[in-house]
């Protein structure tokens, strides 16, 4: 990405500031990587590798990590004008000495053995977080979690909620459930003494926020509401009890809105799901208007419905737009998402990006696009036309990366 004189000198200064990444998907007792197969084996390169010919077989377990990652990146020149393609880039050139123009298949065992040498030392996680500028990191933790064997202060727990709402009907689920809280879930009132004691433990170990996903077609409602010829425990029951222990707890509630799940049924793992266009926030609105107490960092799935999540920002006091999420999370739906929030929303009410990463590796090269592209935005709408100074800018840029994240989430 060009940078002329001043989005570069926006864009180092705003790489000073220490980040708190307020979603990810990282293993506390295994956060970094430990060879290339743990970086290529991100759902991103295995669906852009199988979806631009590679079958699905050198994905398989038993398949030599080595070899799988020959395979890969011998399909890499297929998709190497994509974004993901420069996030293993600035991997490579940031953390494994890589000096080429580009990646290519002969670079396999090169880079194999780099990560392989460089990846045991001790202090590789210390090493990794330093260079990326990274304080904190927020989990993402099923309920049953124990919470322990790591340090909360820079892994912060997030109780995620989706098992609770959406597959309380699974007998493993449940047993899941009456093993962590002692309580067998039979009826309303016990799943709601259940959730209760979940947010106990999860708050007692340090946890910061609760979060799910939710599928386009799902509607928050309160109990009184729903249909009474319903059986059992219904979905929006058990995510109202959710809303409200949140605001018994203080905590944040963190929506993941519009994913439709296992769309392409014969992709490989975790390259199955697709945003849809049918969801609407204002399925949400009896939601935010009954909880004026709850934080709703709400993430979507599409740019598409990015200027809906600005216009609900914009009105409810109570909903924070949150980051780019997932196939919005490249640089030519972030710049058009960021300006329109940026016009429009508080500064105070928009977290401007999280990871999402299974692995440490990825906080640099993600952070790093966000960061250019909110350099460029920042010299070309704020600083240019006069509106504010840099040092200005660069203290808007450390409101969206660091102090509302502090703020809303209290860490």
């Amino acid at each position: 990405m060009f940078m002329d004189s001043l989005v570069r000198e926006l864009f180092t200064e705003i790489c000073q500031i220490p980040l708190i990444d307020p979603h990810s998907h990282i293993n506390p007792h295994r956060p970094a990587s430990r060879t290339l197969d743990d970086i290529l084996g991100y759902h991103y390169y295995t669906e852009l590798a199988h979806s631009a010919g590679m079958d699905q077989k050198p994905l398989a377990a038993d398949v030599e990590p080595r070899q799988r990652v020959r395979t890969i990146l011998a399909h890499m020149d297929h998709f190497d004008n994509t974004a993901q393609y420069a996030w293993f880039l600035d991997i490579a050139r940031t953390f494994l000495g890589f000096s080429g123009e580009r990646v290519t298949a002969a670079d396999a065992d090169t880079l194999w053995d780099a990560a392989e040498r460089l990846m045991a030392q001790p202090d590789w996680e210390d090493k990794v977080l330093h260079l990326s500028n990274i304080e904190k990191i927020f989990l993402t933790n099923d309920f049953d979690d124990p919470l322990e064997g790591f340090d909360t202060t820079r892994y912060v727990p997030c109780l995620r909620t989706d098992d609770l709402v959406f597959r309380l009907d699974k007998p493993e689920v449940r047993q899941r459930l009456a093993k962590a809280t002692g309580i067998e879930v039979d009826d309303a009132a016990n799943l709601r003494r259940a959730i209760g004691k979940l947010f106990e433990y999860f708050t007692r170990h340090g946890a910061k926020a609760c979060a799910i996903s939710l599928p386009p077609d799902f509607t928050p409602l309160p109990p009184f509401s729903l249909p009474p010829d319903r059986g059992g425990i219904k979905k929006e029951e058990a995510f109202w009890m959710l809303a409200e222990y949140c605001r018994d707890f203080r905590l944040p509630f963190d929506l993941m809105i519009g994913v439709n799940r296992r769309v392409y049924r014969n992709g490989v793992y975790q390259g199955q799901d697709l945003f849809d266009q049918r969801t609407s926030l204002l399925q949400y609105a009896e939601l935010f208007n009954a909880f004026p107490e709850v934080t709703f960092c709400i993430s979507v799935l599409s740019s598409g419905q990015n200027q809906e999540l600005v216009s609900h920002s914009w009105i409810f006091p109570n909903v924070v737009a949150s980051g780019h999420w997932w196939y919005s999370n490249i640089p030519a739906y972030i710049e058009t998402d960021l300006r329109a929030r940026l016009q429009a929303v508080p500064k105070t009410k928009q977290i401007g990006y999280y990871s999402d990463m299974y692995k440490l590796e990825f906080g640099l090269p993600k952070f790093n696009m966000y960061r250019r592209i909110l350099a460029r935005v920042l010299a070309d709408d704020f600083v240019r036309p006069g509106i504010l100074g840099e040092t200005r800018a660069v203290e808007l840029a450390r409101c969206l990366l660091r102090d509302n994240v502090k703020r809303i989430f209290q860490v």
